[in-house]
């Protein structure tokens, strides 16, 4: 959640600096000076963070006449560095598929081989376009191969709050972002080896899941990516590539409008600024 976030950027980021000073010794130069240094050192983001609960945390203590002015608020500008959006080639998507089907399969590799979940996860991001935690929480329910094309609906995403199991959240990443997407045949297909591994479970039951039957991690995804990619001796390559790969299709074939609608922005500037 948005607060855990906060909590977690304070005690980590902002705290091992800012802690044995009181407030008034905080000056515009000190946040200057820290947020340029996690912006050089870490990143953008990191540092952008930063300075969102720095500033809360000022605001408050303006509020209670702790200090007069808030001395994020006269630090300088982050300027954020230009986007390296990444979108794959077709040659590039095969080389990923081939890899993945591959990966820990051949003579003479100890222990079980890999399950074909994380081959399945790529076309089913390849063919709706959406986020990894909205991909994890499809459930049986939220699909239709009845109809041509078949569907399925993105209501919900896969959280892992720190310290705490792993669930399925009831919308996805924004709550305007619900949507029924139809799919191609490639995902179509992949769908209905799902439906029969999860045929007689309930209608609500994850087409993805662990051995235990319990929800897969993001992180779990983006890891076994990694690891066959690093073997394949491909690299730069993260579950969101897929999406950007989609929207920049689409783009190219229909406009930046049905792309935007398909990923769930609610306008087309995000994903022409992020995504094309």
């Amino acid at each position: 959640s948005t607060r855990a976030l906060y909590e977690r950027n304070m005690e980590k980021l902002v705290l091992p600096v800012f802690a044995s000073y009181t407030l008034r010794e905080i000056s515009v130069r000190k946040v200057d000076q820290f947020l340029k240094k996690l912006a050089s050192t870490k990143s953008y983001s990191t540092a952008k963070q930063a300075r969102t609960v720095l500033s809360l945390a000022f605001g408050l203590a303006v509020r209670y006449d702790a200090i007069r002015e808030n001395p994020v608020r006269d630090a300088a500008r982050l300027h954020k560095p230009p986007s390296q959006t990444m979108s794959l080639t077709l040659e590039q998507v095969e080389a990923i598929r081939h890899a993945t089907r591959n990966w820990r399969r051949g003579p003479g590799v100890p222990g079980p081989p890999p399950d074909g979940q994380l081959e399945q996860i790529i076309e089913i991001m390849l063919g709706t376009s959406a986020r990894i935690g909205e991909v994890l929480a499809i459930r049986r329910c939220d699909v239709d191969v009845t109809v041509s094309p078949a569907t399925v609906r993105i209501c919900g995403t896969i959280v892992s709050p720190a310290g705490k199991p792993t669930y399925r959240q009831p919308h996805p990443k924004t709550q305007k972002s619900t949507r029924v997407v139809s799919v191609p045949s490639f995902a179509a297909e992949v769908i209905r080896e799902r439906l029969v591994v999860v045929g007689q479970e309930d209608p609500e039951h994850l087409l993805f899941f662990t051995r235990n039957g319990t929800p897969l991690t993001t992180n779990n995804i983006r890891r076994r990516l990694r690891a066959v990619l690093a073997d394949a001796g491909i690299e730069g390559v993260t579950p969101h590539a897929f999406r950007r790969t989609v929207a920049t299709v689409l783009d190219r074939a229909s406009g930046p409008d049905l792309a935007a609608e398909l990923l769930g922005h609610s306008s087309s500037k995000i994903t022409k600024e992020h995504y094309i």
